[in-house]
């Protein structure tokens, strides 16, 4: 089975498509605020600490009208409860201090929800202070029907002298009670309706599955006289959305606008860019030229630099395809001629071999080695070049006349290093040896008899003219002096590929080569990284 180049590379694995990870971020999102709506608790927290607070402000107010009605009734000591403890109220402020205020300390995340408040048992009252909680139930009943409130007013003993149907029990055995009965402030959370299922959400009233107790103790002459008992059930989160809706329905629409808006930005500026540039892989791929060309929308920088390196990439990859293509072609038809001559002369001593003289078979035979020199000379040649164009820098560096040291002497021409002949190039002492030699024997062969080398550094950047006397290039051949098998001096053995191995090697260490103009002879411009 033909694999495609995607699924070659990206391997049958399941690996989720941009849009959907996006669209499943987007909804995450979303869904971030109604999650915590109903699972974070910390705004239910805070409503039950404003329950607590709100209790706490109105039993106070209650404890003091109870606790100016002990004494006015002239009710003696003796029937008080215990001493109240001397830290009561707020720590950290002074014994003189006229302020007690008393903090909200219920917490969801470390209170216990209690179980449905005991029911309180039979007991007596004083009959005082039953008195005293007839002239209060009154007030009780009007303020409950101002706060959505249980008030219930304990005697010293616990029993309840004011509070509806419980009048004449005792809760002196519930917990918070009894902290109060010590002279301490006591509050507590427990459960609101036993053994029912939970309200439905939309039951405004019955919202919350706990109610919030408070017990205050009354202080008369520092002694306990007795306890406000006051409860609600709190404001749940579906009653304060409710009574908050407008607002609601605005940040709902905020978080789906914010989030459509998101959607549509990403969709924009990295979904859309994405896909043009598969596309325009595929394309490319196809074999189209065309599609080498920019996007019409990048969307970002980083998008923009990824399409500019991906055609980069793909233009060169053009260009070497032609190039191979190209090159192909020269080496094919440079390969013919010789192995065409070779053929026909081998053919002829075949066949007519017999009849010919030793002159004409000599004659067919020097062809035949002569052309056979050729095809080994390019042969030599092109794997020259091959090496020079997969070359990797060595990391070495050499100078002018290091390079020019490992030359043979050539008695047809003099070189001679003008300047720079210590400055240090990037390139090893081989390959230089390889550039320059090419170039002198390029000068030799077009007749010239002296060769002049000069280097200076610029800027990191090494330029080395080498410069002869000889015949010069005509201005019709400058332009294809560096295409491969291109040659005047075929004739003479040339095989034109002298320079394309010299820019191959240079193109290796990150240098150039050009011809420059100059009044007599040829003289080409090297550039190399300075050591």
């Amino acid at each position: 089975m033909r694999l495609t180049t995607s699924s070659k590379w990206s391997g049958r694995k399941w690996r989720p498509r941009l849009a959907t990870v996006v669209v499943a971020i987007l909804i995450l999102v979303m869904a971030l605020p109604l999650v915590g709506l109903f699972f974070f608790r910390l705004y239910e927290n805070q409503l039950i600490r404003q329950t607590e607070a709100e209790l706490i402000a109105q039993g106070a107010a209650i404890a003091a009208i109870y606790a100016q009605e002990v004494r006015d009734a002239g009710i003696s000591g003796d029937k008080l409860g215990v001493p109240m403890p001397e830290a009561n109220g707020t720590a950290n402020r002074g014994a003189d201090s006229p302020y007690r205020p008393i903090e909200p300390q219920l917490d969801l995340a470390s209170d216990y929800v209690l179980a449905t408040r005991p029911a309180g048992t039979p007991a007596t009252a004083d009959p005082a202070f039953a008195a005293i909680g007839a002239r209060l139930t009154g007030i009780l009943d009007a303020t409950q029907k101002t706060t959505p409130a249980g008030f219930r007013l304990l005697d010293p003993t616990g029993v309840v002298i004011a509070g509806r149907d419980e009048i004449g029990q005792s809760l002196a055995e519930v917990e918070e009670v009894r902290e109060a009965l010590a002279g301490h402030y006591a509050s507590a959370l427990r459960l609101r309706i036993p053994n029912q299922p939970p309200p439905p959400l939309y039951s405004v009233s019955r919202g919350t599955r706990v109610r919030v107790f408070v017990a205050l103790p009354v202080a008369v002459d520092r002694k306990v006289a007795g306890v406000v008992y006051v409860s609600r059930t709190p404001n749940n989160i579906i009653k304060h959305l409710y009574g908050e809706r407008g607002k609601v329905t605005a940040a709902a629409i905020a978080i789906l606008g914010g989030t459509l808006l998101i959607g549509l930005v990403f969709l924009r500026t990295v979904s859309r860019p994405i896909y043009a540039l598969i596309d325009r892989t595929q394309r490319i791929a196809a074999g189209e030229r065309g599609a080498i060309r920019p996007l019409d929308h990048h969307g970002t920088r980083e998008m923009a630099e990824l399409s500019a390196a991906f055609l980069d990439m793909a233009e060169k990859l053009q260009a070497r395809s032609d190039s191979i293509q190209t090159f192909a072609t020269h080496v094919s038809h440079e390969l013919k001629s010789p192995l065409t001559a070779i053929q026909g002369a081998a053919e002829l001593l075949r066949d007519s071999g017999s009849a010919m003289d030793d002159d004409e078979r000599r004659r067919f035979s020097n062809n035949i080695v002569t052309d056979a020199g050729r095809l080994n000379l390019l042969v030599r040649r092109l794997l020259d070049l091959a090496r020079a164009e997969n070359l990797a820098p060595s990391g070495e560096s050499t100078s002018v006349g290091a390079a020019l040291a490992l030359l043979p002497v050539d008695t047809r021409l003099a070189v001679r290093v003008e300047a720079g002949g210590d400055l240090a190039l990037r390139i090893s002492a081989e390959n230089g040896a390889i550039v320059f030699g090419n170039l002198i024997d390029n000068s030799a062969r077009h007749g010239a008899t002296q060769v002049s080398i000069t280097a200076a550094s610029t800027g990191g950047k090494a330029t080395v003219l080498v410069s002869d006397d000889g015949a010069g290039i005509s201005p019709s051949n400058q332009a294809r002096i560096f295409e491969p098998f291109f040659t005047t001096r075929r004739s003479t053995g040339g095989t034109g590929m002298g320079l394309g191995i010299v820019l191959a090697l240079l193109k290796a260490h990150d240098g150039t080569i050009r011809l420059v103009d100059t009044e007599r002879g040829t003289r080409f411009e090297i550039t190399l990284p300075v050591a």
